[in-house]
């Protein structure tokens, strides 16, 4: 329970980072291309990388620092961050069909999902 509301205070701020974010670059760049979802996507791959990397090296990867602020902050800053260190995961495995069956999966049907839910419910 506490790991629980440990990552739920994590996404909480992740949430309101991501917010955050999004709305200065908006105000900076204009509404013409997605830049704040963009910075986000990125910036959380690389916070995510840093954390792991960080833990990885005292050995506590599944420590609750480590959950809070991989699954807490950047899960609730961009789920994007969790989708690049799977696929990371599966290079590093060898697994390179997969890991593109992955890629075109995510990004190819879950575009295609967002515009079917949007279509149905519009």
């Amino acid at each position: 329970m506490k790991l629980m509301l440990l990552v739920g205070a994590g996404g909480f701020l992740g949430t309101v980072l991501r917010y955050a974010v999004s709305s200065l670059m908006k105000d900076i760049c204009g509404n013409g291309f997605p830049w704040g979802t963009l910075v986000v996507n990125l910036v959380g791959c690389l916070v995510f990388g840093v954390i792991l990397g960080l833990f990885s090296r005292s050995g506590s990867l599944y420590s609750a620092w480590c959950v809070m602020l991989t699954t807490g902050v950047c899960g609730g800053f961009t789920t994007f961050s969790a989708f690049a260190n799977e696929g990371m995961q599966m290079l590093q495995a060898g697994n390179i069909v997969g890991f593109l069956g992955y890629v075109a999966t995510s990004v190819g049907v879950g575009v295609c999902l967002t515009g079917l839910g949007f279509w149905m419910f519009k």
